[in-house]
């Protein structure tokens, strides 16, 4: 006999719009930077959420980085994270 042991994992509610993403993201992963909105999320504005967010009462940090593209110029981008 075999087991599913994928039918007792809790089930987790989809957040209902890129806003609810933005904030479901910074609060279970901890940090987001635009690469990945876009990769896991598909959102191509997320300073706009952030600001969004910022207007109602989160309180967002930003980090600003560096790193290298793949033609080996530094590129500037920010990491958010949310402080409780």
């Amino acid at each position: 006999m075999k087991f599913f042991t994928g039918l007792f994992k809790k089930k987790i509610k989809k957040p209902a719009t890129q806003l609810d993403c933005v904030i479901w993201h910074l609060e279970n992963k901890k940090s987001l930077t635009s690469w990945v909105a876009i990769k896991e999320y598909g959102i191509t504005r997320l300073s706009q959420y952030i600001y969004m967010m910022r207007c109602n009462g989160y309180n967002v940090v930003s980090i600003d980085a560096k790193m290298k593209n793949r033609f080996g110029n530094t590129v500037n981008y920010s990491i958010y994270k949310l402080v409780k």
